[in-house]
């Protein structure tokens, strides 16, 4: 179910000048970073690119997701680290984006983790945003 304006606890705000070949930087000042396209698609790879600061974002809150269904669970995921692999490619309506999510678990079992991996997901921000939009495999 989605969150009303009234349930917002925090916003984020970020302007991007420029588009995929340009500047991109947060209200705050705590993030301010050139994107340019990455040489695969034909940019100068320079800069950093909307896939890079998507996967590093869905990445950080699936790791957050994690840690609360393993306090849920009772398991120990210290050490733990989560890796989003985000690509992009061409679809029948210009370009899309699929997202392969993966993670180490180092101290419990591998079925264990294959079980808080399903859960974090179900409970991660960005996994329900996705949802049903693009593609996203647990590794």
């Amino acid at each position: 179910m989605p969150i009303q304006q009234s349930d917002v606890l925090y916003t984020a705000v970020a302007t991007a000048e420029n588009g995929r070949d340009g500047r991109v930087a947060t209200d705050d000042g705590r993030l301010d970073v050139i994107v340019n396209p990455p040489v695969e698609m034909g940019g100068s790879g320079t800069g950093t690119n909307p896939e890079q600061l998507f996967a590093a974002g869905y990445s950080a809150c699936f790791q957050g997701a994690l840690g609360v269904v393993a306090r849920q669970e009772g398991a120990d995921v210290s050490g733990s680290t989560v890796t989003a692999k985000v690509g992009i490619g061409k679809n029948d309506d210009g370009f899309g984006i699929i997202v392969e999510i993966s993670a180490n678990i180092p101290n419990v079992d591998a079925e264990t983790a294959q079980s808080l991996i399903k859960k974090a997901h179900e409970v991660c921000p960005y996994s329900k945003a996705t949802r049903g939009n693009i593609i996203v495999t647990l590794g």
